[in-house]
């Protein structure tokens, strides 16, 4: 009987915390290789913290200009046929419709006026075989091909669908029929048409993502999908990812004898307006001369390099603190060297845990806090001097994705600046949290306690078939 082997192919660090932080192949039964691109710093701190003592270079990959054409052209055709399906107009807002360069503006003109003449769906699955026979030909492929039989894994696992090059590595494991298994990265990704592969097995969080993954993704037989839950929230069951509370405070600068707000910050494209909220709460507790009570501790987003928080946080110094999350970071900052250090996951936990409640725009932190049983405030205002890009937060909530939610008293909605002290102080309309737990289930699903454990079974049980 062959030895199990799973070769694990991470494309960005945010696998390493939620896949190899949360123990998920601890209980895999053979050899685990890493498949990445990592710098060499990243490997260390993977072997320290896991059991993987082997990894394995991803070869140099560059994109053939037929490959993206059809890529492009088979996304935005794609974004057309989702919308047709659940008719909501903020799918088409995934694709960027203004190109700087007037060489991006004549190629990207040209999928424009394609991709409403492919949005058939039969129309859609011929160009997925053409894009396939494309990047088979580009010499990646063929370096790729050479790796796995080499290595000769069970199976291969990959911590998301979105990744460029995870198309002709899955694509080259299929050739070689070894079995391959992806995870559907987040609760917002099936609508936006960015699923880069062609897998054997697809792992999503719930019945939710299932259905979704079967709607927009009709091709894909059933019994391909798993449901195992996500295991990033089972960091919230155990003690020992609690910073002792005297630490916590001290390192943060916080005072015990003020509750605490969290304020969490997206990405700047996706929330530019985040400072002026952050302005906003804190002008208002000091109007309300409540700042001896509270203090509001800002856990900006990891990718968010802007620094736009800093003149608010100084104008605010003694009634802001900040977080900072405990990424890795080289000096490129690209995505994929770019991961969240294991004690990382214990300020996340912490944070939640002694925080009164979280502010935001629409981000999933609402769950994080949920674990201990504590409100989330979305904003829902728009501030009345625009941002250039017309970005309104009235958009963010028509996103398929918050369809998900079954109750709107899931979450608090701060409708205007003059609520603040009633919504996010006094939390004026929030009963309990049992409609942020259906949410929960909706989304998230009843697995999640238990997800490591689920996909080491599966990939376990893919290896021996």
């Amino acid at each position: 009987m062959k030895k199990n082997k799973a070769l694990l192919l991470f494309p960005d660090g945010v696998g390493i915390r939620n896949y190899l932080y949360s123990g998920t192949f601890n209980g895999f039964d053979g050899d685990l290789v890493l498949f990445h691109e990592f710098d060499s710093e990243t490997i260390e701190v993977i072997e320290k913290n896991t059991s993987i003592k082997e990894n394995v270079l991803i070869p140099f990959y560059k994109e053939s200009f037929k490959e993206k054409f059809l890529r492009e052209l088979i996304c935005l055709s794609r974004l057309y046929y989702n919308n047709s399906k659940v008719d909501n107009y903020t799918l088409l807002t995934n694709w960027n419709w203004n190109q700087q360069s007037f060489s991006k503006k004549i190629f990207y003109n040209l999928i424009q006026f394609l991709a409403p003449r492919y949005k058939n769906y039969k129309s859609i699955l011929k160009l997925e075989v053409r894009y396939q026979k494309a990047i088979r030909q580009n010499h990646f492929y063929k370096n790729v091909e050479k790796i796995l039989k080499e290595v000769k894994p069970s199976v291969i696992f990959c911590s998301h669908q979105r990744a460029l090059k995870a198309a002709p590595i899955f694509s080259a494991a299929s050739d070689l029929n070894i079995p391959t298994s992806t995870v559907i990265y987040s609760w917002d990704n099936l609508p936006k048409a960015r699923m880069a592969l062609h897998s054997d097995h697809y792992l999503v969080w719930s019945e939710y993502m299932k259905k979704e993954l079967e709607l927009f993704y009709s091709e894909i037989p059933s019994e391909s999908i798993h449901i195992t839950g996500t295991p990033q929230f089972e960091f919230y069951k155990t003690q020992e990812n609690l910073i002792d509370k005297e630490t916590f405070y001290h390192q943060y600068g916080l005072d015990k004898n003020k509750k605490i707000i969290c304020f969490s910050g997206d990405d700047v494209k996706t929330s530019p307006d985040d400072p002026s909220y952050l302005n906003d709460i804190a002008e208002e507790i000091i109007k309300a001369n409540l700042q001896d009570e509270y203090q509001i501790l800002l856990r900006r987003c990891p990718v968010d390099f802007s620094g736009r928080f800093n003149p608010i946080i100084e104008k605010y110094k003694d009634l802001i603190k900040e977080a900072p999350p405990l990424w890795h970071f080289n000096q490129s900052k690209e995505w994929n060297a770019v991961y969240p250090l294991k004690d990382d996951v214990k300020l996340l936990v912490s944070t939640a845990f002694y925080c009164e409640i979280v502010v935001n725009v629409g981000s999933t932190m609402a769950f994080d806090f949920g674990k201990f049983n504590k409100p989330c405030v979305f904003i829902n205002y728009d501030q009345q001097q625009k941002n250039k890009e017309n970005w309104s937060v009235k958009t963010i909530y028509q996103f398929q994705h918050f369809r998900s939610m079954p109750d709107e008293n899931a979450v608090l909605w701060l409708n205007g600046k003059e609520e603040i002290i009633d919504k996010v102080i006094y939390k004026k309309g929030w009963k309990s949290n049992e409609s942020l737990k259906e949410w929960y289930n909706v989304v998230i699903g009843e697995k999640s306690d238990y997800a490591s454990v689920t996909i080491s079974e599966l990939l376990e049980k893919i290896s021996q078939n």
